[in-house]
């Protein structure tokens, strides 16, 4: 059944229960049972089961289940261990004030590039050491944490993202077998919300662009009083620190360089594989703290419990936001939309079209991935059959899902970085937002300029 422009109900309550009540997946669960109300009367309550055990049963939620659990042990092991306190005091030695903190943060971002989920959560959780000191509120450190983690996995074509949509360019007949690398490649210099996403940050952490709404006050709150943390997100931290025990031997920053080096060396080693990586980088840690007496075997294994249960809020999250990804395909939003826009993607407008409808849609439905198998079989035959640029067009979509992975406020990445960063998810979503809008309009321009050289 075609529900037409109905169909984009679930997701304005989504946005305006989120910006009103400022609770995540609260808002998300009622945009999922309206859409199933819309689509079942009511049945919506079987429409509603049925999805969430449609979800539960994918392997791929599983897999991003078990991989964000698993980090949230990871976190805690170098966090209990001292690891993560022990590299913040190296950096702290090379740091000398709050623009050198951030710079720092942004350069690690860049270095972690294999995956977002990465990045989002050792990136930001291993800098608030250095960035508490200089009094940076924990909303600036999500900002730049997030600038870093999906739009790099796209420039940097050795990550998911790019084996991702290395695949569905194979799918959808735009590579062949085993070229889709190569296309993706191509389509890189393409990507302009990605590079600006990225460029931008040293420019708001030197003050060339200035502090713009929630942000300035979240700044002015840090510096002014000191507390980093915005209220009500306290909870989010890990607590229980290491503190040396009589006698040990203060952490040393090897608690931190070995596990990391583990866990990226594995992932490597297992194709890019996040959860083989992670698995792995937690059994070498283990080793590790046994063999150096760091914690005992008790406090290790209640270490790694402690980790799993500070990342349930955001387990919950997810499966909520694929929950609704599930309403969205069910009541045809996406579909909708593409339609809608399709008749007017000309051989001038389609780059731009392509960026600001399928960024909308990302923003919208917190899909990242999923939204671009459905616009892929559109999309490519239409700039095939008018003469547009292949790797322009695909530029501008992975440069949406970019867009979208940043700026929504119950993405994947947004959820991530901010349990990571110590901040709740509307906070970062709301004061990052002016900044990926920035880079969003000019990324708009770049694509209607382009059209036309």
């Amino acid at each position: 059944m075609d529900y037409g422009a109905v169909s984009l109900v679930p997701t304005a309550v989504v946005l305006v229960l989120a910006i009103w009540t400022h609770r995540t997946i609260e808002s998300v669960i009622a945009g999922a049972l309206v859409a199933f109300i819309i689509t079942s009367q009511w049945g919506f309550l079987g429409a509603l089961s049925e999805a969430v055990l449609t979800v539960m049963q994918d392997r791929d939620t599983a897999w991003v289940l078990l991989v964000c659990a698993l980090y949230g042990s990871f976190i805690a092991l170098l966090v209990k261990g001292g690891g993560a306190q022990a590299f913040g005091a190296l950096v702290t030695r090379r740091v000398s004030s709050k623009r050198g903190g951030l710079l720092w943060t942004w350069v690690l971002g860049l270095v972690i590039f294999l995956d977002d989920y990465l990045n989002s959560l050792t990136v930001s959780s291993t800098m608030k050491t250095v960035t508490d000191k200089y009094r940076t509120s924990r909303e600036m450190l999500a900002y730049v944490v997030d600038s870093t983690a999906a739009p790099i996995c796209l420039i940097i074509p050795i990550s998911t993202w790019a084996v991702y949509f290395a695949g569905l360019l194979e799918k959808n007949g735009v590579a062949e077998q085993g070229q889709g690398i190569n296309v993706f490649i191509q389509s890189i210099p393409y990507m302009f919300y990605p590079f600006l996403a990225v460029l931008m940050v040293p420019l708001v952490i030197m003050g060339v662009v200035p502090l713009l709404g929630r942000m300035r006050e979240a700044e002015h709150r840090a510096e002014q009083t000191g507390q980093v943390v915005p209220p009500g997100s306290e909870h989010l931290e890990v607590r229980d620190t290491y503190e040396p025990r009589d006698g040990d031997r203060p952490a040393t920053a090897e608690l931190f360089f070995v596990p990391i080096i583990a866990l990226v060396g594995f992932t490597v080693w297992f194709e890019i594989d996040l959860l083989m990586g992670v698995m792995a980088g937690i059994l070498i840690t283990l080793v590790q703290y046994f063999v150096q007496g760091v914690l005992r075997p008790t406090e290790m294994f209640d270490t790694l419990i402690e980790g799993v249960r500070v990342m349930v809020p955001v387990l919950c999250i997810l499966i909520a936001v694929f929950t609704f990804i599930e309403a969205n395909n069910a009541i045809g939003m996406t579909d909708y939309i593409i339609r809608t826009v399709a008749p007017y993607m000309t051989v001038g407008m389609l780059p731009v079209l392509t960026f600001v409808t399928m960024a909308f849609v990302s923003f919208t439905t917190g899909s990242n991935w999923g939204v671009f198998a459905i616009a892929m079989p559109v999309v490519f035959p239409l700039a095939q059959e008018i003469g547009v640029s292949i790797p322009l067009i695909a530029g501008a979509l992975f440069s949406a899902s970019g867009f979208g992975s940043q700026a929504c406020f119950y993405s994947d990445s947004t959820v991530l970085t901010a349990q990571g960063a110590g901040c709740g998810p509307y906070e970062h979503a709301i004061t990052q937002l002016p900044y990926a809008l920035i880079a969003a309009g000019l990324s708009g321009v770049g694509y209607l300029l382009i059209a036309f050289v």
